[in-house]
């Protein structure tokens, strides 16, 4: 007998396959029958019409941090509202695990870490999760048997170092007998899971003292090491970052990740390739790891993302603001000296050349600040301003756009929400993320889903994406677009039977109104641990989600079940060969 039927359902399979009408049916968490409508004569326990409606695999994330949320959130909300069904966390460098058993504050450095680089609230951290286990494996059992999403990890970097090396992984070199304890650390892991190791290289993150992650310390050496090591285990991959991700690679970081790439005989991801208009000549160099690789015995993958991701910031939080050189300096302060400095027109000037130079990157984008909005304010001397624009205020107190926007903030103690409005919306910009998104080393994802809680939410992308190749710009067709959600991240982490609809795959699947799906806007929510906030995103039209067979979401609520399972490399992953 089959445990549910899905009835004359407009299918996509993921393969990217004309859509057809088809009857499926479920059994024992897997897909049991896929047939013409009307031929299915099995009986089952729970049946539903799905005329008028698309059914589809579950969507695969390839870049999210739920490492600690899962704790308190089985449900990696928003992301599974939104049809993700497989999240790949552990990325970036930062994991919650290994800890040394011999240095109980690791943990405490870690929480502080996670708060400052990944912007997790740290009160949620130390309450949410239970802070009960040493190996990565012990970390992977903790999460066993409570997860409503399937979750597979990467071991960070800055763990391994700090397990090691303890406070000198911070400024310095491991010893022989280090690095062998590392690459030793790295094999446990893998062992008992992990997907394979993740490392950054970027300028912009530092820990809870401030200091460069310890990661960032490492090199050519150390890294080239453990891509071995984790080309010796089933499964596996690598993810990095380097400073070159936020605007365009160095010829060093090019014979980095091709070197990782080609060491280790895996797939390397990275995270995320931003697509301008303005700045032509950025996708093209991003993509020379791509081909220098592929010649060289690797790969290197693109991630990025299909949607414009809304950002909430502000000049008294920590925010991408922070990022820009010599930026920093200013937003660290004190809030009453900070105000000061930026109430100054020397300190503006100055702040201002910074956000435009060259060195500024991908931030630059960040500088036209007469195209920012006004979200939140909390003094009387702002009221009314919520939801205008900073040039149009300006003009009407004869000011310009950034001292406005200092004033604002000013009044309100810099709490003011600020949000900046994409200068990369134009119809060149989307021609040419159509292009990349057909590259054979890009794939679609970086959400970051899980971090940054209070300033971006970019786990809706997979319902906006749909939304948008169904109604909006039309850029891919809905199956092309399915298949980039679901069977291409399954496909370069080498899961095993996920990613498509067909017999004897695991039931990971989304059932969604094709007239309706898309996602609310973002709102700020305070439903942490702690009551701490962040944004949340309401899922359009999504009618169910089920995972391994059992649902999970019905119309965009939360049935209480939890079916996910910790997806351990060698074990639900397969090796992806790149020679």
């Amino acid at each position: 007998m089959l445990d549910h039927l899905i009835r004359n359902a407009t299918l996509v399979d993921g393969t990217g396959a004309p859509a057809r009408t088809a009857d499926v049916g479920l059994r024992d968490g897997r897909i049991a029958v896929v047939a013409e409508p009307g031929t299915v004569t099995e009986q089952a326990r729970t049946a539903e019409d799905a005329t008028g409606l698309v059914l589809t695999p579950g969507f695969v994330d390839p870049h999210t941090h739920y490492d600690a949320q899962l704790f308190w959130d089985p449900y990696a909300t928003p992301s599974m509202q939104h049809g993700v069904t497989t999240v790949a966390g552990g990325n970036c460098g930062f994991t919650l695990a290994p800890l040394n058993p011999e240095r109980p504050e690791d943990a405490d450095y870690t929480r502080r870490m996670m708060s400052k680089v990944e912007g997790m609230s740290l009160v949620a951290l130390e309450e949410g999760a239970p802070w009960n286990w040493s190996s990565f494996g012990e970390y992977l059992d903790a999460l066993d048997g409570r997860t409503a999403v399937n979750a597979g990890f990467m071991v960070g970097h800055c763990a391994l170092r700090r397990y090691v090396m303890g406070p000198d992984a911070v400024g310095g070199q491991p010893t022989p007998e280090q690095l062998d304890a590392m690459l030793a650390l790295l094999h446990e892991a893998m062992e008992a899971g992990a997907w394979g190791l993740s490392t950054t290289q970027s300028a912009t993150h530092s820990d809870g003292d401030g200091q460069p992650v310890a990661s960032r310390h490492a090199g050519p050496e150390e890294l080239l090491a453990l891509s071995r090591a984790v080309g010796e285990h089933e499964g596996t991959q690598l993810e990095a970052i380097v400073a070159g991700c936020l605007d365009q690679f160095g010829d060093d970081e090019i014979d980095l990740f091709v070197e990782m790439s080609a060491a280790a005989g895996r797939p390397l991801n990275w995270n995320v390739l931003t697509i301008d208009s303005a700045v032509p000549e950025r996708v093209p160099r991003q993509l020379v790891p791509s081909e220098r690789a592929r010649k060289a015995g690797g790969r290197v993958v693109a991630l990025t993302m299909p949607i414009l991701t809304p950002m909430n910031m502000s000049l008294g939080t920590f925010c991408a603001l922070n990022l820009i050189p010599g930026w920093g300096e200013v937003l660290g302060l004190p809030v009453p000296e900070r105000i000061a400095k930026l109430r100054d027109p020397a300190v503006r000037a100055v702040l201002l050349e910074r956000a435009t130079s060259k060195e500024a990157g991908v931030f630059r984008r960040l500088a036209d600040f007469a195209r920012y909005v006004i979200g939140d304010t909390y003094s009387a001397a702002n009221e009314g301003l919520t939801g205008r624009v900073v040039k149009d205020v300006a003009a009407e107190r004869g000011q310009d756009p950034f001292h406005c926007l200092v004033e604002i903030c000013a009044n309100d103690e810099l709490r003011t929400v600020l949000w900046p409005m994409p200068t990369d919306n134009d119809p060149d910009s989307w021609a040419m993320r159509a292009e990349a998104w057909r590259h054979e080393d890009v794939l679609l994802g970086g959400s970051d889903a899980g971090a940054h809680l209070d300033r971006m939410c970019g786990a809706p992308y997979t319902t906006r994406f749909l939304g948008d190749c169904l109604r909006g710009r039309k850029l891919a067709t809905l199956e092309d677009a399915v298949k980039m959600l679901s069977d291409d991240p399954a496909r370069l982490f080498g899961l095993v039977d996920r990613g498509r609809i067909a017999e004897g795959y695991h039931a990971d699947l989304v059932l969604f109104d094709p007239g309706r799906i898309d996602a609310g806007p973002a709102v700020l929510v305070h439903d942490l641990p702690g009551d701490s906030p962040r944004l949340d995103s309401r899922a359009v039209g999504v009618v169910s989600v089920r995972v391994n067979g059992v649902e999970t979401v019905r119309d965009d609520e939360l049935t209480g079940a939890v079916p996910g399972k910790v997806l351990r490399s060698g074990r639900d992953t397969r090796t992806v060969a790149t020679r």
